[in-house]
């Protein structure tokens, strides 16, 4: 089954938030409350942890109001990269969002960051070619995280057939004639008692935007609306 949501291009210049934190709804609720428009949380991976996103969770986002886009965890800090995991860790990706119920077409966010220094370039192009490949041939419509070590440039990236693309708040490279459609923000800050980076969703240079899942305010709880 989908959830009860309509997947939409994210509103330009709209805060948000990602976290490693599961969400109640009573915080989902608070968040919403105080300005936030959307948010990203993590996809269970083979070790699932209490931290997880849930069909539950997803639930309780939903109807509080906030819009939401799931996305990967990546591998531990100096990771490897190659085709094989790519396609291996996209299939992953797109089962378990497939198995909490999100529809096809919106943003799952690929995780790139921290490869292991010894790593060829070759080897984590190879690596998100074949994650998106799995991630598109699923339905989902794949975007990528881009973090500190991807050992990537901003034309390599650019040359990936991504067309969404996070700019975490590391120093990454500029992505020539597009950029980026969501920014996190720097330091990480408590809030509500959560662990948070903000970010703000952009249209990208060339009119791109993000894609998330968002419920009709006449199936919420409230009448608010962004």
């Amino acid at each position: 089954m989908s959830l009860a949501g309509e997947v939409q291009g994210a509103i330009s210049s709209v805060p948000g938030f990602d976290c490693d934190t599961a969400l109640s709804a009573d915080l989902a609720r608070q968040f919403f409350a105080q300005g936030y428009k959307f948010c990203l949380r993590y996809l269970p991976k083979r070790q699932v942890s209490s931290q997880d996103l849930t069909l539950q969770e997803v639930t309780d986002i939903l109807t509080s109001g906030l819009a939401l886009m799931p996305v990967q965890h990546g591998p531990k800090q100096g990771w490897f990269a190659d085709r094989a995991l790519g396609q291996e860790q996209g299939r992953e990706a797109s089962a378990n969002a497939k198995t909490i119920g999100f529809p096809d077409g919106v943003n799952l966010w690929c995780d790139v960051e921290g490869v292991n220094r010894s790593a060829q370039a070759q080897d984590v192009l190879d690596y998100c070619e074949a994650w998106y490949e799995a991630v598109s041939a699923a339905g989902y419509t794949p975007g990528m995280y881009v973090g500190a070590g991807t050992l990537l440039n901003g034309r390599q990236i650019y040359d990936l057939p991504f067309r969404h693309y996070w700019r975490s708040q590391s120093q990454v490279p500029d992505i020539p004639h597009r950029g980026y459609q969501l920014i996190q923000l720097r330091p990480s800050v408590e809030i509500n008692g959560v662990w948070v980076d903000l970010d703000v969703a952009l249209n990208d240079s060339q009119g791109g935007a993000a894609r998330w899942l968002r419920m009709n305010p006449r199936l919420r709880a409230d009448d608010g609306q962004l």
